[in-house]
């Protein structure tokens, strides 16, 4: 069967990620933005700063547990929710924020958060529904509302402050909003949002009586301020779902293994969508994440270093001419180049390699297709000293 000229879903959810033009009709969507930008700086040999995943390892306990997970033959279907071990161990872990969990209906395991989201989103919205999105985004949830056949409203975060505007969060709902789509600590801006700025959504989504699907896998990377779960706030908690996962937080984003609570009706409604994407997965992670979540100390170390990270590239990137965001969680720094010359950071990006050996991604691929050409950039600063003292060194050329 010839696809060409149909309005597939496959096509609906690529123009939506930006990776068709609004009227391509023909050949296969692009690779995402941050596959283009690994594969440029592997074929250039820069220094990768665009893709957000560690060069260094998690603790050395996980590792040695999934090995003896897998040695010991947990290598068979997990259960259809999770293995009971790693459900008990969210709930646990979640007690910190005052959650009170029953970890067999109100947790789910997932393969990722990325499918937390997308299961989430198929679930609970269709076509009619309008799903709010703060702007900028990360692209998987644009894709999963085209995926959803509903309509994402973005409600744009303004740099550098990136705070949400409760006035404009309020202008964007209609009668038929049905879900809001928050993401703190956020990606790509680095905010941690003010119990103030949760408490403007949860009025918001009270009134209008939304459901909030909340993206926290940075929860554990914080810099200087706690990270507060929306679920937290007065009226969300029976109306929230919550999703995390191990791999930002112990470096092991290649795992796979993510979570979501929420109550057990709205737990129910995504695994009957979970269950026919990846069905289950990470037999042998599971056990391992879930004695992990124990570790304590690494949770403080590990923001330690990134906070360290973070410092050292926010040092690099002003002393190369760049006007910077400093982000308070996350991986990932907003740096303008305009001051620089640079208009254009999508143009700047395929350019950086050549002039200073370094890549980045353009923060046009976390805005809605056709949105203005912005002179922002994302950098990763999720890696080892040498490797930002050196990239930093890089972009310092930029400054002549």
């Amino acid at each position: 069967m010839n696809l060409d000229g149909h309005d597939e879903p496959w096509r609906r959810v690529a123009r939506a990620a930006g990776l068709l033009g609004p009227h391509d009709d023909r050949g296969a969507p692009s690779p995402t933005i941050f596959a283009e930008m690994s594969a440029l700086a592997a074929r250039t040999g820069a220094i990768n700063l665009g893709q957000g995943f560690p060069d260094t390892d998690g603790p050395a306990s996980l590792l040695a547990d999934a090995a003896a997970a897998i040695a010991g033959g947990a290598n068979q279907y997990p259960p259809g929710r999770g293995v009971p071990e790693l459900r008990a161990a969210v709930a646990a872990h979640r007690t910190r924020y005052g959650f009170d969990l029953d970890p067999d209906t109100e947790v789910l395991v997932t393969a990722g958060a990325t499918e937390a989201l997308t299961a989430s989103i198929l679930a609970l919205c269709g076509p009619g529904d309008e799903v709010l999105l703060l702007e900028p985004y990360y692209d998987s949830y644009v894709a999963a509302v085209a995926l959803a056949g509903a309509t994402p409203v973005p409600v744009p975060l303004q740099w550098p402050s990136f705070t949400v505007d409760e006035a404009a969060l309020a202008a964007a709902v209609t009668p038929r909003a049905r879900l809001l789509v928050l993401n703190s600590p956020h990606n790509p801006t680095g905010r941690v949002l003010s119990v103030a700025e949760l408490d403007a959504v949860a009025r918001l989504a009270v009134a209008h009586d939304l459901l909030v699907l909340s993206d926290e896998v940075y929860e554990h990377l914080t810099y200087d301020a706690p990270h507060v779960p929306i679920a937290t706030r007065p009226g969300m908690a029976e109306r929230t779902i919550s999703v995390s996962s191990a791999g930002k937080t112990f470096s092991v984003t290649g795992w796979k293994i993510g979570w979501l609570h929420a109550r057990a009706d709205l737990v129910d409604a995504v695994l009957a969508v979970k269950q026919y994407l990846t069905y289950v997965n990470g037999s042998p992670f599971q056990p391992a994440v879930a004695r992990a979540l124990t570790l304590e100390d690494w949770f403080v170390s590990a923001a330690d270093s990134l906070r360290a990270g973070r410092d050292l590239l926010v040092g690099g990137l002003s002393a190369a001419g760049f006007e910077v965001s400093v982000p308070e969680g996350g991986y990932f720094v907003i740096a303008d180049a305009a001051g620089l010359g640079f208009a254009d950071g999508r143009a700047l990006c395929a350019q950086l390699p050549t002039l200073c050996g370094v890549v980045g991604v353009p923060f046009q691929a976390f805005l809605r297709p056709g949105a203005a050409a912005s002179s922002l950039v994302r950098f990763a600063f999720c890696k080892r000293p040498e490797v930002i003292a050196e990239a930093s060194a890089r972009l310092a050329r930029l400054a002549g």
